[in-house]
């Protein structure tokens, strides 16, 4: 009995690892949650407990204006540049499990399972940044 909580214990640390070891990305190289371009550090706006980079002032300006309209986008850039990590699956809260990974813009995910994995595949690109990182409470959290 002890084995297989071992297993398993072993098995929920290498998910997590797997999940977290996607290549995090320096602000410059992000993509702008407004234009989808290449990012100039010296751009950026506090939220959600991170920094959100732009490629201009415009776009700054822009999601000042809006922030809810990129939210999305600007969690999926702030787990793609390290701020905000996985800490469960998207949908459910629970734990991710191996094989259900998927990339979704610059950010690597896992799910709890195949269910909620195959939710996230049949969606285009725009609804997969939605349904992932719309709401965040969830599967992600501050990196420490």
């Amino acid at each position: 009995m002890k084995s297989i909580r071992l297993a398993g214990l072993c098995v929920v640390v290498l998910c997590f690892a797997m999940v977290a070891s996607a290549a995090v990305k320096e602000p410059k190289d992000a993509k702008c949650p407004v234009s989808g371009k290449g990012c100039n550090p010296e751009k950026s706006v506090a939220f959600d407990g991170g920094s959100v980079y732009f490629c201009c002032g415009n776009c700054e300006k822009a999601f000042e204006g809006d922030s809810a309209k990129f939210a999305a986008k600007a969690h999926q850039q702030m787990v793609s540049t390290g701020q905000l990590v996985q800490k469960g699956c998207p949908f459910s809260g629970g734990a991710v499990k191996a094989g259900t990974q998927l990339t979704i813009g610059d950010a690597e995910v896992g799910f709890c399972c195949n269910n909620c994995k195959g939710k996230v595949e049949k969606a285009s690109a725009d609804d997969q940044v939605n349904m992932v990182f719309g709401n965040i409470a969830k599967g992600f959290a501050p990196a420490k």
